[in-house]
């Protein structure tokens, strides 16, 4: 019998989705650098070509019933909303698209054959790397690059336009860092690439006065090592937290504004966080009148000036346009997709995803809107990424032979 008639038969889909992957993690840090919103149509079109690798599976079935829930409810929810949105274009038609081709990514990441894999994960690592001392550059030059590059392309920006272009990158990466750095340790590139990661985070979003972004950072290290250090019982606490969180954001603010400590706090803070709760006060006023079936998808748009686009808050806002049933869909949503992160024993894989879970929750609880496309698009980009890693295998220690079997070391995991 021939080598020929022995040889597996090639993965075609598995070097596809890989591709694909590859040429993703290539555009990661210049999206994320230069256009932060152009991750809506280039994870779109990751999950497009990825479609013939979509499978349900039994893990992800409870996450998806949830997210199937609430996307029925908000459809149903335009029939009653005070914002009315053309057809072609709309928010509800988009989240059908959305929740179809993101889930596809997350299936390509699964699917993608082990040698594409590891290049993407390679070239994602040295990509994210770059991009921190892009950001470390920035931050102590005011975004002189980035005004630059614009100026060079006939396109000039004013200086402080530029900083709030490049500050709004310090949100990609504070999601992307954990991950990333671990690809690092699991592709081959080092651990030392994670340093340019953390300081160019730390540097910009301190330099930029983007409060969220610096608290991340101090905020997923220990989540990371609490995931690690607790497998099972850490990502158990963490998702009853988020889960507890959606359910009850109106109570919150309605029992803090009861102690009178809300007035008090708003007006000691500075203004971006003052008018934050500014936000938050009038959307808990408003849930109050339809506490159940919400005012409808996208209604948060029409009740400015109380509310400029969105109240800053994605429980808030989900309870508003949503009401109830919608809060427990997402409430349902994000417990058992943290859940699914625990383990039996420890796993640094697991440990980065939840840091990045992390970031991603806190930015949508202060900062961006529920449906914005880009901030969606970035959620599903973690998830694909986590699941890259999570099926990279660790990297086999030096200096042994192959056939010997490899001993268990109590280092290996700090180390990887």
């Amino acid at each position: 019998m021939t080598a020929a008639a022995v040889a597996p038969p090639r993965d075609r889909l598995g070097a596809w989705c890989g591709g694909w992957l590859v040429a993703v993690a290539v555009m990661t840090p210049l999206v994320a650098w230069l256009a932060p919103m152009g991750f809506a149509l280039l994870i779109a079109l990751l999950g497009l070509a990825c479609l013939p690798a979509l499978r349900t599976t039994d893990d992800d079935r409870p996450a998806y019933i949830a997210l199937l829930v609430g996307l029925i409810w908000a459809l149903g929810s335009t029939i009653w909303s005070p914002y009315r949105h053309p057809l072609w274009g709309s928010t509800a038609l988009k989240l059908v698209a959305q929740a179809t081709l993101y889930y596809a990514a997350v299936c390509g990441a699964r699917r993608a054959s082990p040698g594409a894999r590891t290049w993407m994960l390679r070239l994602l690592a040295w990509g994210v790397a770059l991009f921190g001392l892009v950001l470390l550059v920035e931050g102590f030059t005011g975004a002189w690059i980035y005004r630059t590059l614009r100026a060079a392309v006939h396109d000039p920006i004013r200086p402080d336009l530029g900083v709030k272009n490049v500050a709004q990158s310090t949100f990609v990466m504070a999601v992307l860092w954990p991950v990333s750095a671990l690809a690092a340790v699991r592709a081959g590139g080092g651990w030392w690439l994670a340093l340019p990661m953390a300081a160019g985070l730390g540097v910009a979003s301190r330099m930029f006065g983007s409060d969220a972004p610096f608290l991340a950072l101090g905020l997923s290290a220990p989540v990371a090592l609490a995931v690690w250090r607790w497998p099972r019982m850490a990502p158990r606490v963490m998702a009853a937290g988020a889960g507890l969180f959606y359910i009850a954001a109106p109570a919150l603010v309605w029992l803090v504004r009861a102690s009178g400590w809300y007035d008090r706090l708003q007006a000691s803070e500075q203004p971006s966080w003052s008018q934050r709760m500014r936000y938050w006060r009038h959307a808990a006023d408003w849930i109050g009148d339809h506490p159940l079936r919400g005012w409808g998808l996208d209604a948060s748009r029409m009740f400015a000036p109380g509310i400029q686009l969105h109240p800053h808050d994605a429980a808030l806002q989900i309870w508003l346009e949503l009401g109830l049933i919608g809060a427990v869909a997402a409430a349902a949503f994000w417990t058992v997709t943290i859940v699914r992160l625990g383990r039996p024993a420890r796993d640094p894989a697991m440990a980065a995803a939840a840091a990045g879970v992390t970031a991603y929750l806190l930015f949508s609880l202060v900062s961006f809107g529920v449906w914005q496309e880009w901030w969606l698009a970035l959620g599903a980009y973690s998830a694909v990424l986590a699941t890259a890693v999570a099926a990279q295998p660790p990297p086999a220690p030096r200096g042994r032979r192959a056939p010997q079997a490899r001993r268990t070391s109590t280092a290996a995991p700090v180390l990887e």
